[in-house]
């Protein structure tokens, strides 16, 4: 703990936080809190480091995080366990947010130079006006990260930003710090300097405030709520920011779908990370002729997820994250049901498995009066209703406040892609349910609607951590009056000119 320790901005007397292990309840860790003074220490270190950071070119920045997707397979025992203990997950969920891990760095730290490289464009006066495009660090990135994935989310925003030249000051949720921190650890044993990547320390209504009224861009990942909090405070800075925020995300079965790969499919998508993901699914919408089948095959699938508490393989589904997250998911259960809608499976706390599980529950007959139906549960619960048409899956789908994700399931492949474009999310997935689209890591991710604004991944990913800048150099003549032309006469001759480019296909 202290080799970690070390790269958190905190002082000798700080306040000690204890936080909790979701399998059993017991002490996880504990913790020194960031003051206000330790935050601001942190911009001043990032800042000093960032300056020599930026002048380093960008392929060996790049080689920084080709490094670091090494380390973090070759020694991801370490901050597998780490993940669970502090989460409560699965391993099988702990895994597959250090795939992405690695997957992002590869990404980046292939094609990252060539994308932050000048690049020339076409002039207004072909030849005659030189115009290029660069891309120049922000500065300081303050990234505030959710605990839900805290492998991923504490370094996969980070990297980017870092490749772009910029230093990171990061704020991780305190329930999963010490495995944010072992992430900058590996970061520090692939090569990054000293000072580029300090982490502070504490709740996200002080710490998280500090880091986003002082950084020069904000990437913050959580609740719609706090994220339109986040939004006016950079506003008011006139500073940028990206957004991830909630989802209710929708699965539709079609009537020619494959049932029982659809059931596997959704039963990964409404269980994975216990339900604890952004991008997971929380309403399945199912066509009439085949709910009957699919609603049998997803339920013997989710009867046989194995509840199975600690670190190591073997459990299916985890823990929820605290006792707190327990409550809200089992609110929106007895909601459920004392307004009318029937439980198919699950609905109850498993003390006896851990004080913080609940089952995987499936709801039918959810109505809109009720929590479920519009509020991001954020935990093992989903929804199942049926349609008759694709206008009509496609309306339920659209109607949310929330755009994040939804999926398509069919064996016409070009039936789904056509129902994709219809749907109001920023990714959508034709029979998978998220893994194909957040694994694309060329392109972009991100929420419409309620959900967010900003793209993580893609070129938009990258180049939103830049300040983009155009030069243009004139030669031999500029936009005045020239050759003793008078003003009219000139204006003449600009006119037969541009007449011409566009008949030659000048763009």
């Amino acid at each position: 703990m202290a080799r970690l320790l070390r790269h958190a901005v905190t002082s000798p007397k700080a306040e000690i936080r204890e936080t909790v292990e979701p399998f059993t309840g017991g002490l996880a860790a504990r913790l020194p809190l960031s003051s206000e003074a330790d935050v601001d220490a942190a911009f001043t270190m990032a800042r000093r480091a960032q300056k020599q950071w930026a002048l380093r070119p960008a392929r060996e920045r790049a080689r920084v995080l080709l490094r670091f997707h090494d380390l973090v397979l070759d020694r991801q025992a370490e901050v597998l366990d780490l993940a669970q203990t502090e989460t409560g997950k699965a391993r099988r969920d702990a895994f597959e947010e250090l795939l992405d891990c690695a997957l992002n760095s590869r990404h980046y730290g292939r094609v990252g130079p060539a994308l932050l490289a000048p690049q020339r464009r076409l002039g207004v006066f072909p030849t005659l006006t030189q115009t290029s495009e660069h891309h120049h660090p922000k500065g300081v990135v303050g990234i505030v990260s959710p605990w839900n994935y805290p492998i991923t989310l504490a370094v996969t925003d980070a990297l980017p930003a870092l490749l772009a030249g910029n230093a990171v000051v990061l704020r991780p949720d305190i329930q999963t710090t010490v495995t944010a921190l072992w992430v900058v650890d590996m970061l520090r044993d692939a090569g990054l300097p000293e000072g580029l990547m300090p982490v502070v320390i504490g709740d996200g209504s002080t710490v998280g405030e500090w880091v986003v009224d002082r950084a020069d861009y904000v990437m913050f990942t959580g609740s719609t709520r706090v994220g339109r909090i986040v939004a006016q405070r950079c506003g008011e800075r006139l500073v940028g920011c990206s957004l991830e925020l909630g989802g209710k995300n929708a699965l539709i079965v079609r009537a020619d779908a494959d049932i029982e790969r659809s059931a596997e499919i959704a039963e990964r998508a409404c269980f994975a990370n216990s339900g604890q993901l952004c991008i997971g699914i929380e309403r399945l919408i199912v066509h009439e002729d085949v709910a009957d089948e699919f609603i049998a095959a997803f339920l013997k699938r989710v009867n046989a997820l194995r509840l199975k508490p600690g670190v190591g393989w073997g459990a299916s589904m985890g823990s929820l994250v605290s006792a707190k997250q327990r409550d809200a998911v089992l609110a929106h259960i007895d909601d459920a049901i004392a307004k009318g809608a029937e439980v198919l499976t699950g609905g109850k706390a498993r003390p006896d498995v851990g004080p913080f599980y609940v089952e995987p529950t499936v709801l039918i007959g959810v109505t809109g009066e009720m929590a479920a139906c519009r509020d991001e549960t954020f935990g093992p619960v989903v929804s199942v209703s049926t349609y008759r048409t694709d206008d009509e899956a496609i309306a339920r789908a659209n109607d949310s406040d929330y755009g994040l994700n939804a999926s398509v399931l069919t064996r016409d492949t070009k039936a789904g892609k056509a129902m994709a474009l219809r749907i109001e999310a920023g990714t959508v997935n034709v029979n998978e349910a998220y893994g194909s689209t957040w694994g694309s890591t060329a392109a972009p991710m991100g929420g419409m609607k309620a959900s967010g604004m900003g793209r993580r991944h893609g070129v938009e990913g990258l180049l939103k951590y830049t300040e983009t800048q155009t030069i243009a150099v004139q030669r031999l003549m500029g936009f005045g009056a020239a050759f003793g032309r008078t003003d009219e006469q000139w204006a003449g001759l600009l006119t037969t000119a541009v007449k011409a480019m566009k008949k030659a296909g000048v763009r």
